[in-house]
């Protein structure tokens, strides 16, 4: 891609639209700490092979659910000591989202880069307490605004002296349960955003609607081909969530990545990357 629609972050692995790809890897919500491990290290060992950065990403809390009763997980305090573990342990930067203004300086403490949810996007109070954080912000863009529409949300955050964003694609919907991942719209964040680094949200875009079930569908069958569609675009991270049986998974199974197949996975985007990256821009007018 063009030098002139990149810019470099401050962010705990190396991150930029014209770097080698980061893959931001783990689980949806964290069910145990032994499955954090489990599948953070599946990552790590498949990214250190090749040379890729690797952030650890997991949820300590879904607060977004249809149903009262779907799995959320451990809490604030519980997941982040768990979080801290995998830290630790795996000895890699970790990801978590944050859903209240009180919950960001206690991830903070922990994570090394905080999420904005794509519902909560809007929310003032939850942004300023997040440009305040001192750490990189991940931004899931909305399923209900347009790649354009992310440039007011991006100059929000640098009004509060907050200059370190990520903007992630995850779908868009359109009309009723009918979500769409439009490529084009990733070169239009990326001028909108002032070259800011792009990820793809591999996971949560193969997301159906749960129409009044406990958990979201999924089109994980498809995931391969959006991934790879999306890293030739040349982004600077995908985001993906894995588990070792997805039909078993607490929280959105059906879109998840089969651990077992982190290796391929992370090998097939990794040699698009090399490709497309060592290609000069070709600008088209």
């Amino acid at each position: 891609m063009g030098g002139s629609h990149s810019c470099q972050i401050q962010f705990p692995v190396p991150l930029g639209n014209d770097l080698p790809l980061v893959v931001i890897g783990g689980i949806n919500v964290l069910e145990s700490l032994e499955l954090a491990l489990e599948v953070g290290s599946a990552f790590r060992d498949a990214c250190a092979v090749l040379g890729l950065g690797y952030v650890f990403k997991a949820s300590f809390d879904k607060a977004n659910r249809t149903a009262l009763n779907s799995f959320r997980g451990p809490g604030l305090e519980q997941g982040l000591a768990w979080l801290a573990q995998v830290k630790q342990q795996l000895q890699v930067p970790v990801l978590t989202d944050v859903h209240e203004p009180c919950q960001v300086q206690p991830a903070a403490a922990v994570c090394d880069v905080l999420q904005l949810p794509a519902f909560l996007a809007r929310q003032s109070d939850l942004v300023a307490a997040l440009a305040a954080s001192g750490r990189p912000v991940h931004i899931k863009k909305p399923q209900f605004l347009s790649p354009q529409q992310m440039g007011p949300l991006v100059q929000k955050f640098e009004q509060l002296g907050c200059r370190d964003l990520v903007l992630c694609e995850r779908g868009t919907v359109f009309g009723y349960d009918n979500q769409v991942v439009d490529l084009l719209g990733l070169e239009v964040m990326r001028q909108v955003s002032g070259g800011k680094p792009i990820s793809v949200d591999v996971t949560h875009a193969l997301q159906c609607r749960s129409a009044g079930r406990e958990q979201s569908g999924g089109r994980r069958q498809q995931l391969m081909p959006l991934a790879k569609a999306a890293v030739a675009g040349g982004i600077a991270a995908v985001f993906v969530e894995a588990h070792p049986d997805p039909d078993q998974a607490l929280c959105d199974g059906p879109s998840a990545l089969p651990s077992q197949q982190i290796p391929a996975f992370v090998e097939q985007l990794g040699a698009i990357d090399r490709l497309v990256k060592a290609q000069p821009a070709l600008e088209i007018a």
